[in-house]
């Protein structure tokens, strides 16, 4: 297996560890408004996330960017909640109607909360390997990947919900954040 192979899987593996599901719980918050008329908005977000997570592990694993692991520990579900929250209010109006370019910082800014939570793990992967620019690229590229598919599944997911089971979308966006909400606040206390 080349090092590019390698490292594209390890990104892969990162956002589809079952074990390690705060990843997927804020993908599923991205796509749970959305349908696939709106795949390329949704790929957007999942790109501008891959991109906060990219610069901050990079800015981190170069030195220039250190915050407490348990803050960030912290952060990470607390990403999770405040999105969710933000599907809660935003539930009532079209997808059209939502501020992207608002909803286009706060993912790129809650991707680099999740970005520095990696960091520490690829310090410790890469650690006696020379360059990390290449192998933190690589590695992006399995995270992207995975995300997209991740996406796709979500996005199935709220085809059966509102297509299938007749739910309104306004009526999945509430309850299907209202799960990951859910999920995610006993994550949040843990790590208070």
């Amino acid at each position: 297996m080349s090092d590019f192979e390698l490292f594209v899987r390890m990104g892969f593996n990162h956002v589809a560890d079952w074990k390690a599901y705060d990843h997927l719980l804020f993908m599923a918050l991205l796509a749970i408004p959305y349908t696939f008329k709106d795949w390329k908005r949704v790929v957007l977000l999942v790109t501008v996330f891959t991109l906060g997570h990219t610069l901050t592990s990079l800015l981190a694993v170069y030195g220039d960017l250190a915050i407490a692991p348990s803050l960030i520990e912290f952060l990470i579900p607390a990403t999770i909640v405040v999105t969710g929250i933000y599907n809660l209010i935003t539930a009532r109006k079209p997808t059209a109607e939502v501020n992207q370019v608002i909803f286009l910082l706060i993912t790129f800014f809650f991707g680099g909360i999740h970005g520095l939570g990696f960091s520490r793990y690829f310090i410790e992967m890469t650690r006696g390997i020379e360059g990390k620019l290449l192998p933190l690229l690589e590695f992006s590229l399995g995270v992207e990947l995975a995300q997209i598919l991740v996406l796709i599944l979500f996005l199935l997911l709220n085809v059966l919900m509102t297509g299938l089971l007749r739910y309104s979308r306004r009526e999945w966006v509430q309850i299907g954040s209202a799960i990951v909400i859910g999920m995610a606040i006993p994550m949040l206390l843990e790590r208070m």
